[in-house]
């Protein structure tokens, strides 16, 4: 079977191929799945390109069989280290068809599910059955490929704000498929949520799916819109994909307005109620920056997935697995705007798109095309 590696060479190279791999039978309590869609989410970007500077990519190899190189700079070398020399898979999450199946698992032969655990841009993985969604009945591999990262991170957001004891929330790049979903989430569940979007045509996008608080980072009144939409909304906590620049600073900057609203009394510490930004994404790779002007009750951290999952316990993790698989063609439907083979994957072209991270424009793999 064809499977996409990403290689970082000890010479500063990095080198993206196709690899014809033996296909993996299934043990006890395992799946082969014929991958039939496959998302390509900024997680897995980062590890497809590593430290990489794209815009010296060159291809090579064939139609069928590319081979694209990117120079790595020596002063990111070392924090490649770990993966130097090392050929890896990538793909984080996928869907499509049981093919075969080990002992104990012999029931899912034929069944559409969706499934995680690397090495997904592939044209078959095999899995631990458990670890699998098996789709509703209708739901394509497509429907299923995304029902992982985005729903779950989005259900880990507002289940982190009710463990953490706030009320309402703050998302940016919020008019990403992650986003839409967390919108379409906060309507379903009466959780307050403020959105912030990088142009109008993205807060039209929001407005559409009926989303009540929209703010445009890109207008002069930014500031003055977020405080409003804090005031109306009590929100304390933000989840942030943007990651480097001044955003999580600003966001933490007007909730410590917002709350000095309607404080009753001064103090130069700042508002005593707890303010927290997480990031969990990295849009823009420019160091983070702020100015403490947000008094001394606030967090700035990193928020992700899979430890976020361990922490709540497989009984809790299930339950946010059940609501994906309940909601999976409503509350957690995917849009994607380009689809490739795995050969078209490493096309410069499309390197050039995906690498772009662009709200809106989400790439699917569809290793069996054909």
């Amino acid at each position: 079977m064809l499977q996409l590696r990403t290689l970082v060479k000890s010479t500063g190279t990095l080198e993206l191929s196709l690899a014809e791999v033996e296909t993996p039978a299934p043990g006890p309590g395992e799946i082969l799945v014929r991958i039939e869609a496959t998302p390509i989410n900024p997680s897995d970007i980062g590890l497809l390109f590593g430290a990489a500077d794209m815009s010296t990519a060159v291809a090579s190899g064939t139609p069928d069989r590319p081979v694209v190189t990117a120079s790595i700079a020596p002063a990111y070398m070392r924090a490649m280290a770990a993966r130097v020399d090392d050929s890896m898979p990538a793909g984080n999450e996928g869907g499509g068809t049981v093919t075969a199946a080990g002992e104990g698992a012999e029931h899912l032969v034929g069944k559409k599910v969706g499934i995680i655990g690397g090495a997904m841009y592939a044209e078959y993985r095999v899995v631990r059955a458990k670890e699998a969604i098996v789709l509703p009945d209708g739901a394509t591999a497509e429907d299923g490929a995304s029902c992982f990262v985005n729903p779950l991170t989005a259900l880990g957001m507002t289940e982190t704000m009710r463990r953490e004891g706030h009320t309402a929330l703050v998302h940016t790049a919020a008019a990403s498929n992650l986003g839409q979903m967390l919108n379409r989430i906060c309507i379903k569940d009466g959780i307050a949520l403020v959105n912030i979007v990088r142009s109008a045509e993205q807060a039209e996008t929001l407005r559409a799916l009926g989303a009540t608080h929209i703010v445009d980072s890109t207008n002069a009144g930014f500031m003055e819109d977020v405080v409003a939409a804090l005031v109306d909304t009590g929100a304390t906590i933000a989840f942030d994909a943007i990651g480097g620049g001044k955003l999580a600073g600003q966001i933490l900057t007007a909730m410590e307005i917002a709350i000095n609203k309607t404080a009753k009394e001064y103090s130069r510490y700042g508002s005593a109620v707890h303010k927290q930004v997480y990031i969990y994404g990295g849009l823009n790779m420019a160091p983070t920056e702020f100015n403490r002007g947000f008094g001394m009750a606030w967090s700035m951290g990193g928020w992700l997935l899979f430890p976020f999952l361990q922490k709540i316990g497989a009984a809790d993790a299930q339950k946010l697995r059940d609501r994906v698989a309940a909601e999976l063609t409503t509350t957690f439907a995917s849009h994607y705007s380009h689809r490739v083979s795995l050969a078209e994957a490493l096309s410069l072209e499309a390197i050039a798109g995906y690498n772009k991270r662009a709200t809106g424009e989400k790439y699917l793999i569809v290793p069996n095309a054909g």
